[in-house]
């Protein structure tokens, strides 16, 4: 026993997601690095603390954001919001490009499909769901099992408390939590900046430090009818944070995989992150060649484009850590040392020996179904995805609930309805372009011969079946969609609709594909994950963190700048360096100044600090995260990284290689809001004065 102490402890140097002096990890609020915290940091946060900044977090547009007041107001990113500045915007009022105050709350524009939750309970229900799967054959009927019993917790929860309840995985099934979320749907919009003060420099500074965004956007949230009043808010730090300050972000970090096994992360790198490039790339194209055709149009597509754009350079960074081989050689040693520990131990052996080679089995198949599997649907139409939605809802509802898939559950059904009859518009013209280009690419990767082309496109071309189908829907009339959706299975049988007509033909492919991935690939790799999850809480204890999954975590870190070749970076950038950077591009674009930016400088104190690098761990989902100082003091605005930092998808890259997360400055915010907006009530109800 006493050997085996002595290698796990050398096992912990090795492979532990802790390293000693790396502010490492997006931590679950049940289980907060407190010992990390105070040895490094002195911050010992009470119970009621925790609880604070939890209800004051919230999940928005599938990022994160904060209260700040105590009438229900929010901050989020620019970019977060900027869907739905989009679907609020006409061609003659463009609120995206040229920005909104709402100087009284009647003023205050009200989101068409906007959804923000709030988590207010939790609890563990690992023993129920791992339990379920105890006494069946296959890893397909232990995954059906495990299923079927997250489904039944989340309805119990639903139906008992009226929150939105989901069954959340953690450590790759090692873990399972009950998440209890209190939901608001009247959202209003009260503050927005030009897209351009937003998103300084595009996408040439997008990912790169010093920056200079103003990346804010105020949402009031609103409960019968009138401004929620709420207790827990963030107070607003007037300073902000010093340098090498400690401070913490909230938010909800959407997905890393750092618990992957050798195999799937190779497999990332050779087949699914080269296959998601095509993706991505593939539907931009198509939406910049729509956009090219006139004024409109490019305001219509430009939400999308800059987010693929985004997503785009975001993975080539994260492949570029996969293609380093020295962070691959660490990984495979990371595995190979977990393994030994495991094969010391007998009993240990016996019971998680096999999960590895089990998933590197299940993946050899993988690459040759993932070309189907990505491009069988017409989903990334918005029409398209309304009509797959109602087809398979149909087929869906008739089952019980705990055998529906996960998106059809009775209680996610409330947040379906919200945005499947979603009042804002949809222009007929983009959707042509985006399902008759995805259908084109469709065609030309999988063949002609393929199953979904053959059911999609019968004896047509794809730009001539998106045409007809485009033209002849009506399911851009939500009147229409809900008398389908609530027509059931007769409804979806005896429609013309061109477009629900198109979605039956596929809709048997579909099904086909899912069910092969959740037997071959998922039910394998949640059956194996669960082993191996056990494997390191065996080896190591709780003292490590899940891979994130798009639900509420807490980060920390130092306010701190960086050396980058042979010169240093500061940790702080200011309204100063706004302007010098303008000037020094002559302000052509993306380095151009509104009018209101370009008039009024001489209004600004220009010292003022404007956005600040720190070491936190954060990645995508972590947009409009609050940093916050040990008083729960906002401090900045989560927005971004820097291009170091994109590999820590798969692993953190720490402080001494440079990465770092973005944040815009509190200072910035409420100087710019004063002096350039004519926003001093809104800034008074921020700071409190």
């Amino acid at each position: 026993m006493k050997r085996f102490s002595a290698f796990a402890f050398a096992l912990m140097m090795i492979v532990s997601p802790l390293p000693l002096f790396a502010d490492d990890g997006m931590w679950t609020f049940d289980n907060p690095p407190r010992k990390q915290w105070k040895e490094r940091y002195n911050f010992e946060p009470s119970d009621a603390w925790l609880e604070h900044v939890r209800l004051a977090s919230v999940l928005v547009e599938g990022s994160s954001g904060s209260f700040v007041s105590s009438s229900g107001l929010l901050m989020t990113n620019h970019h977060v919001a900027s869907g739905q500045l989009q679907k609020l915007s006409t061609s003659e009022r463009n609120l995206r490009r040229d920005g909104f105050y709402a100087a009284t709350q009647p003023e205050e524009l009200k989101c068409p499909d906007l959804e923000v939750n709030v988590l207010v309970s939790y609890e563990d229900v690992t023993a129920r769901v791992q339990g379920a799967a105890k006494t069946t054959a296959s890893d397909k009927e232990a995954n059906e099992a495990r299923n079927a019993q997250r489904a039944t917790i989340e309805k119990e929860s639903t139906d008992k408390t009226g929150l939105r309840s989901e069954v959340v995985a953690l450590y790759r099934g090692g873990e399972y939590w009950l998440y209890r979320y209190k939901k608001y749907n009247d959202v209003r919009l009260v503050f927005a900046p030009e897209e351009q003060t937003a998103f300084f420099g595009g996408d040439y500074d997008n990912f790169t430090y010093p920056r200079y965004c103003l990346d804010v956007t105020f949402l009031r949230v609103y409960e019968n009818g009138q401004p929620l009043k709420t207790q827990n808010y963030l107070k607003w730090s007037a300073q902000g944070p010093a340098d090498g300050e400690f401070v913490l972000a909230i938010g909800n970090p959407g997905s890393t995989n750092r618990l992957l096994t050798l195999a799937q992360v190779q497999y990332q790198r050779d087949v699914g992150n080269p296959l998601q490039m095509q993706l991505w790339s593939s539907r931009r194209e198509a939406l910049l060649r729509y956009g090219a055709t006139g004024p409109e149009a490019a305001r219509r597509a430009l939400n999308t484009v800059r987010s693929l754009s985004n997503s785009i350079k975001r993975l080539v960074g994260q492949q570029d850590g996969l293609n380093n081989q020295r962070m691959m050689a660490k990984k495979e040693q990371d595995e190979k040392a977990l393994r030994a520990a495991v094969s010391s131990r007998p009993e240990f052996q016996q019971a998680y020996g096999s999960a590895w080679d089990e998933i590197a089995n299940a993946y050899k198949e993988l690459p040759t179904y993932a070309k189907r599997i990505a491009f069988s649907t017409i989903s990334y139409s918005r029409l398209g995805q309304i009509g797959s939605t109602l087809v398979r809802y149909s087929e869906e509802v008739v089952k019980s609930n705990d055998a529906r898939y996960e998106e059809f559950r009775d209680s996610k059904l409330e947040s379906l309805k919200f945005s499947l009859f979603s009042p804002a518009p949809i222009y007929a013209d983009a959707e042509e372009a985006i399902l008759g280009a995805w259908l084109a690419e469709a065609q030309q990767t999988l063949g002609a011969d393929d199953p979904f082309i053959r059911a999609a496109l019968q004896d047509s071309t794809p730009s001539a079946l998106a045409k007809s189908v485009i033209s002849g829907t009506r399911l851009n009339d939500v009147a229409v969609r809900r008398a389908l959706f609530e027509g059931g299975a007769e409804a979806i049988k005896k429609s013309d609709d061109p477009l629900i007509a198109l979605a039956r033909r596929i809709e048997p492919i579909v099904r086909e594909l899912r069910a092969w991935n959740e037997e071959k690939i998922q039910s394998v790799e949640t059956a194996a994950g669960q082993k191996i999850a056990a494997a390191r809480f065996a080896v190591l204890g709780r003292n490590v963190y899940p891979d994130a999954t798009a639900s509420l975590r807490i980060s920390y870190g130092r306010v701190l700048g960086y050396e980058e070749d042979t010169t240093l970076v500061p940790y702080k950038t200011t309204y100063s360096g706004l302007y010098d950077r303008a000037i020094s591009f002559d302000e052509k674009p993306p380095f151009d100044l509104t009018a209101r930016w370009r008039d009024g400088k001489a209004k600004l104190d220009l010292a003022t600090p404007m956005n600040f690098a720190y070491t936190a761990d954060t990645i995508g989902g972590n947009s409009g995260s609050p940093v916050i100082n040990r008083n729960a003091e906002v401090v900045g605005l989560n927005f971004d990284s820097n291009i170091q930092k994109l590999p820590n998808r798969y692993w953190y890259v720490d402080e001494t290689e440079g990465g770092r997360a973005l944040a815009v400055h509190s200072s910035a915010i409420i100087e710019a809001l004063r002096k350039l907006y004519g926003a001093e009530k809104l800034a008074a109800e921020i700071t409190g004065r």
